[in-house]
């Protein structure tokens, strides 16, 4: 009993710090000038990340880099197709809105190069360096990109009107209450997913399932919760730009950051299983957004149950 109840916990954390994440980063874009989608690809979506690289992190360090690899991939496919499905279910995105085909182009390219460097079997130093230097590269871009708005708001003396239609967007908010709400989003997201991870663990064991199946379903879904979360209230508050960040954004973060780092920890050979099938769902999963982003599309409720139910059969498969 005492587990279900420290697993609920984990799952309410998860959703107040989601929504204070969406309130700290949506109020801080307009108090400082920058895009919501901006923020949502730095602050948000590194924040949401915070539990896959703790788990990544720790899983070199106790000699199971496999749990590492699997976890990322993993998260990034459930990113996609749960992280988007359900909002979707709950809520039309307004995908057309926003301004993210270059930051989508992004994360394609960075998935390519990411499938590529697996076929050398392994992620090592060398891969490692390529990652975080890739990562600097897409921060810089990132920044570079926030201070031109920022200019170019200055020159027509712009006091970015359009926000306030957003539900929960306070241009006057002080800045001591818009860093509490990042530091309690930033800090409720990895608690409440340890959490929930932890005690799910100790529930599926005792329902006798493998540490395998636990590292390549349970482990990877349970650290896309903090994206989920997050947004699920970015649906829920109409904010398409930081729900399609905060998803681009984490698997980026992903496949750069955490194996980056997770690799400077020590190597992570590649199975073969992640070569013939789980890569290439990842990859795939990515491309599905392709007619969304680039044609402007929204995601309405009819293609949330497609991607929902597409994650469902990859988890059915790893399963089987």
């Amino acid at each position: 009993m005492i587990v279900w109840l420290m697993a609920g916990l984990g799952l309410v954390i998860l959703l107040l710090a989601g929504d204070a994440l969406v309130k700290g980063a949506v109020n801080l874009s307009l108090r400082v000038g920058v895009p919501a989608l901006i923020v949502s690809l730095t602050i948000v979506a590194f924040g949401t990340s915070a539990p896959e690289l703790l788990i990544s992190v720790n899983a070199v360090l106790v000699d199971a880099p496999g749990l590492a690899l699997g976890n990322v991939v993993g998260s990034n496919i459930a990113n996609i197709l749960l992280v988007l499905g359900v909002p979707a279910i709950i809520s039309r995105l307004h995908v057309s809105q926003c301004e993210s085909r270059r930051t989508y182009l992004f994360m394609l390219a960075i998935s390519v190069g990411f499938v590529a460097l697996a076929f050398r079997g392994r992620f090592d130093a060398l891969s490692a360096v390529l990652l975080l230097a890739v990562l600097a590269l897409i921060l810089a871009d990132a920044f570079r990109a926030a201070r031109d708005h920022r200019r170019e708001a200055a020159r027509i003396a712009l006091d970015a009107p359009e926000t306030e239609d957003i539900e929960g967007a306070d241009p006057d908010m002080p800045w001591w209450q818009i860093v509490a709400f990042l530091v309690l989003g930033l800090m409720g997201l990895p608690l409440g997913a340890d959490l929930l991870v932890d005690n799910a663990s100790i529930i599926a064991r005792l329902y006798g399932v493998s540490d395998a199946v636990i590292g390549l379903t349970l482990v990877a879904l349970g650290t896309s919760l903090p994206e989920l979360a997050t947004t699920v209230m970015a649906a829920l508050r109409r904010q398409a730009d930081v729900a399609l960040g905060n998803v681009i954004g984490s698997n980026m973060f992903n496949l750069l950051a955490i194996i980056g780092i997770s690799s400077l920890v020590g190597e992570i050979p590649v199975e073969k299983e992640f070569l013939t099938f789980d890569l290439w769902v990842m990859l795939g999963a990515s491309l599905i957004l392709a007619p969304f982003v680039m044609m402007c599309r929204d995601i309405g409720r009819r293609w949330g149950v497609v991607l929902t139910s597409l994650y469902v059969v990859y988890v059915c498969v790893v399963l089987s």
